[in-house]
């Protein structure tokens, strides 16, 4: 069965980016002009997805707003003849996108446990948004063609360094065929020094409806939370998970550094103002010389 639908969690808190996340959410905050969850709406589009429901929590309306008609707007861009900036707001009106909240904060699983009715029997797509992902083919549009092959859920990967494994879940591999992982065991976060591969999951997922009778269970894992990961190892026991490692630059969006890099890197693709960095940065680079 092909995946059309997708769910985007959008409920957290953003706490590593207030005071600015406060009173916006942090899903809202722009790579240069673009807020970072248009982003990955766009990636979902690419994909074939045909319907999408963003996961929210209190404090988000901004989101629903952006993806909205603004239909003032709209006319007032199409009367001045600003066609380019009128096809920019339109760019994710192709896909019908549902809201849901998400009461209590307690977790990324449970966030995608809220949206089991929108789903129902039938496989689906997980995007989270601190992870953009750049590639001629959509990393999901990659993990969409390996659950056709597979008929099973299949988890987008990376490798990352050693030292760096402790921030995500990881991978243990049984076999690697090309790309594709039949995996072992994942595990979230595991402490530093103890990880079984350097294979980080990545923030993209084709998952079975299976995976809900596991979230349901609400068990709480690391932080206190329903974990994702904890629950995608239990359908693993009862039905084969995989893994693969697409293809694409991945941009780490969801800490300041990863986050002021994007926006750099983004800046630098656009011609308006790829001189005027680069000038900048000269300027910047001989004072503090100096």
């Amino acid at each position: 069965m092909r995946v059309k639908k997708a769910i985007i969690p959008a409920a957290g808190l953003g706490t590593r980016f207030l005071p600015a996340t406060k009173a916006m959410p942090k899903e809202m905050l722009p790579i240069v002009d673009k807020p970072t969850i248009q982003y990955i709406v766009e990636e979902a589009i690419a994909s074939g997805i045909e319907d999408i429901i963003i996961v929210t929590g209190k404090g988000k309306r901004a989101i629903e707003d952006h993806f909205d008609h603004a239909f003032e707007l709209e006319d007032n861009l199409f009367k001045k003849g600003k066609i380019d900036m009128l096809d920019s707001v339109l760019e994710t009106s192709t896909v019908e996108i549902h809201y849901i909240r998400q009461k209590e904060p307690l977790g990324l699983g449970h966030a995608i446990w809220s949206a089991r009715r929108f789903i129902g029997n039938e496989p689906f797509a997980v995007l989270l948004g601190d992870d953009i992902v750049e590639n001629e083919e959509p990393c999901l549009a990659q993990l969409m063609k390996q659950n056709e092959i597979t008929g099973k859920s299949v988890i987008g990967v990376q490798q990352v360094p050693e030292d760096e494994t402790h921030r995500y879940g990881i991978i243990k591999p049984i076999s690697v065929n090309d790309k594709l992982i039949k995996v072992d065991t994942f595990v979230e976060k595991p402490p530093a020094g103890t990880a079984p591969s350097t294979y980080a999951i990545m923030g993209r997922y084709i998952l079975t409806p299976k995976i809900f009778d596991f979230l349901g269970e609400h068990q709480l894992g690391a932080g206190g939370e329903i974990q994702l990961t904890d629950a995608i190892q239990k359908l693993n026991e009862v039905e084969s998970v995989y893994a693969f490692e697409f293809e694409g630059r991945r941009y780490d969006v969801g800490e300041k550094f990863g986050f002021i890099e994007t926006t750099i890197e983004f800046a630098l693709k656009r011609p308006e103002l790829k001189e005027r960095l680069l000038k900048l940065f000269e300027e910047k680079l001989k004072e503090s010389k100096s």
